[in-house]
């Protein structure tokens, strides 16, 4: 006679949140370019309407933070530090040979891609009017239906495969940038070291060293603890105090001992 089993406790595994926190403005553009891009070519690889709809407005966003002055110079200062950063490595045995010479051509690469780009970043964006008017019209809450852009709403209704070929034919000339952005963000967070830390009450606290210069916190923490870090940082200090949102998602002192995870990175 077949009778039915008794059910099983089934345990959740944890998983790790990791919360990123720019300590100077530089990388906190940086950060803000790394996630648009990722979310970018998320979205244009998709079939949907409404994936390509967001995949613009993207864009839009993006071009926002280009139209810094100083961004193109201060990006290709970096690509030069790291890739002298890295060219200081050559003479240690305990460093590979061949990938190391692979990233300092790719830093070369990404360094001479974006010194080739004339005028200001994202240029064949600003110059195409339709595109120019489209963006004017999404700064109106729901400015791009099609009793107010129906020509957008037209280039809505066409094939998917043919919306992407035009978003990545516009977008082609931001890809120097967001190679430059993946390789500075990637060789700064290699040079952090996590480190276990405790925050008693819910508090942590630490003073860095002066003479050396970091520019971001990366900070892991457990997601059963149901807790959110509330990061501050500058030059001298690095603080974090963990909330816990109440049954109306009010964020509020945990006050608990808090363990977790952190690196430093330059």
């Amino acid at each position: 006679m077949c009778g039915w089993s008794k059910p099983r406790a089934v345990t959740r595994l944890s998983a790790l949140i990791l919360y990123e926190y720019p300590l100077n403005e530089g990388a906190r553009t940086m950060l803000r370019l790394e996630r648009l891009f990722a979310r970018l070519q998320l979205l244009v690889a998709r079939e949907s309407d409404v994936d390509h709809h967001h995949a613009l407005m993207t864009v839009f966003e993006v071009m926002e933070l280009l139209a810094r002055s100083d961004l193109k110079g201060d990006m290709m200062r970096e690509l030069d530090r790291q890739r002298l950063v890295l060219q200081g490595y050559r003479e240690n045995p305990a460093v590979a040979r061949e990938p190391l010479e692979q990233l300092i051509t790719q830093f070369s690469e990404a360094f001479d891609a974006l010194n080739r780009l004339s005028g200001k970043l994202g240029a064949e964006i600003t110059s195409n009017e339709w595109l120019m008017a489209l963006r004017g019209r999404s700064a109106v809450p729901g400015g791009t239906f099609e009793f107010d852009a129906p020509g957008y709403h037209a280039w809505l209704h066409r094939p998917g495969g043919a919306r992407r070929a035009d978003l990545q034919r516009w977008t082609a000339g931001l890809q120097a940038v967001a190679q430059g952005v993946r390789l500075i963000m990637g060789l700064v967070r290699e040079s952090g070291h996590a480190v276990r830390a405790a925050a008693p009450g819910g508090q942590f606290q630490q003073s860095l060293p002066q003479g050396k210069s970091y520019q971001l916190l990366r900070l892991n923490l457990d997601d059963r603890l149901e807790l959110v870090p509330e990061i501050t940082g500058h030059r001298l200090m690095v603080a974090v105090r963990f909330l816990k949102a109440d049954t109306e998602g009010r964020l509020k002192p945990a006050g608990e001992d808090v363990s977790f995870e952190f690196a430093l990175c330059s």
